[in-house]
């Protein structure tokens, strides 16, 4: 697989497009016309899926391709102890980790804890997937359907609203076509992607 790559526009790249009449990227940055992308970097983000990693690149990348960081897709967090280990992180090569449904108590919280040092940050939101990161007003609903407990999240959610429930993979591309900018997002995701970009670039790392 081809993972996305993603990068940030810098703080004086972005004070120097505002002299110029900045325009926006669909993350709210400011543009910088003309940049080309950077090598990336040693330092990398990993999410948990690859709808996590496509709302990502959708949003963020046309920024964090010039910060050359690349996001990877983990399919689940159970075996991120063995993948932090193999990664090493360090001053030069910082890791950031976006976990869905990142509550105090659960599983994702433990494996988080477990894992989090100097130079690997593991952040989260609340929500179970990343579908619900999505605001229902960008898709023309109330609100995401409640899923009963032990069901699966999707699928309920599909049968619910009447969408397509034996492909989840074609709902998906079509929430994300829905998905134009920052605004159709929620605060607790914009705001822990944001952090994490900080953390592997080194603008707001320890």
């Amino acid at each position: 697989r081809t993972p996305p790559t993603l990068n940030r526009v810098g703080r004086r790249q972005r004070q120097m497009c505002i002299r110029a009449g900045p325009t926006r990227t669909a993350s709210g940055s400011v543009a910088v016309p003309g940049a080309r992308a950077r090598v990336a970097r040693a330092g990398r983000i990993y999410v948990e899926g690859r709808h996590d990693a496509e709302l990502v690149e959708k949003v963020w990348g046309d920024d964090l391709r010039v910060e050359g960081v690349v996001v990877e897709y983990l399919e689940g967090v159970d075996d991120l102890p063995s993948i932090v280990d193999d990664f090493a992180p360090g001053p030069d090569a910082r890791l950031g980790v976006l976990v869905d449904h990142l509550v105090p108590g659960t599983k994702e919280w433990r494996i988080a804890q477990s894992v989090t040092s100097e130079h690997a940050l593991v952040v989260g939101h609340p929500y179970i997937d990343i579908w619900e990161a999505v605001k229902p007003s960008a898709l023309g609903i109330e609100a995401w359907p409640r899923v009963p407990h032990g069901q699966d999240w999707k699928t309920g959610v599909c049968r619910a609203l009447g969408w397509p429930s034996d492909n989840t993979g074609a709902v998906w591309q079509a929430i994300l076509k829905r998905v134009r900018s920052y605004k159709d997002l929620e605060p607790e995701l914009l705001g822990r992607v944001e952090e994490l970009i900080d953390f592997v670039t080194g603008d707001g790392g320890a």
